[in-house]
């Protein structure tokens, strides 16, 4: 019998669902990559971890297709960083996104009838 991966360890499947789980975060302010990093990590109880060696190259991504745009902020007794806000174009990116996922679960729990006890 072949031993099931546990879909929160699927590296693919954490890639495809990655972009839409950092533009959602941005959709209601400007954040830097830590604190990116660490509301994916609360909200998702721990489930979901990005470090900074798969979130800032993801987060540099974004800003080169446009989605989001970054600006360096330096505060008193603070280091520098980097703050990101979504653009017009990330707001309908995240539409998009947010359209094919509800589908994509949708159809899973459909599937795998879920909703059933």
């Amino acid at each position: 019998m072949r031993h099931m991966a546990n879909p929160y360890d699927d590296r693919e499947r954490k890639k495809g669902a990655s972009e839409m789980l950092v533009l959602s975060l941005l959709a209601a302010r400007a954040r830097h990559g830590y604190e990116i990093g660490k509301l994916i990590a609360e909200r998702s109880d721990g489930a979901l971890q990005y470090g900074a060696a798969s979130l800032y190259p993801l987060l540099y991504r974004l800003e080169k297709r446009g989605f989001v745009e970054g600006r360096w902020v330096e505060k008193a007794g603070e280091r520098r960083r980097r703050f990101y806000k979504l653009t017009p174009e990330g707001r309908a990116q995240l539409r998009e996104l947010r359209a094919d996922w509800r589908r994509f679960l949708d159809a899973i729990v459909r599937v795998a009838e879920l909703g059933r006890g």
